[in-house]
């Protein structure tokens, strides 16, 4: 399973129990830390950016990341502002929306990409 991608030891030990024993699992995951196989630390990191790549806010990543088992993660770093003035505008042009139905509408759509209220209403600034 590590060979195709990096998993979060939630994930692993949730596909892991369809087939094995829970005592199994644990060394198995000790033995995967420590020669560096798995690392929550390598996922979370590759994670965040494949879903900001995706144009996704930064709810919907932390929501993902904490569903993934991962509590400790820092998106600081990730300019969540930009990126959704950048989904806005590919998704519905550079043009500012004309009236309030059609704000609401482009809102939405970024609400569902998992941009909160701050970065949805600085990606309608000039």
């Amino acid at each position: 399973m590590l060979a195709k991608r990096e998993h979060s030891c939630l994930e692993l030990t949730r596909k892991l129990a369809q087939h094995y024993a829970e005592d199994i699992i644990a060394q198995v995951l000790e033995t995967l830390k420590n020669q560096n196989h798995q690392s929550d630390e390598r996922f979370t990191n590759e994670f965040i950016q494949m879903r900001f790549n995706q144009g996704k806010g930064s709810i919907k990543i932390a929501i993902d990341l904490k569903q993934r088992g991962i509590e400790d993660f820092d998106l600081s770093a990730y300019d969540f502002f930009a990126l959704a003035k950048e989904v806005r505008v590919s998704k519905y042009g550079e043009a500012a929306p004309s009236n309030y139905k059609e704000k609401a509408k482009q809102q939405r759509f970024l609400q569902s990409r998992g941009f909160d209220f701050d970065e949805i209403n600085l990606s309608f600034e000039p």
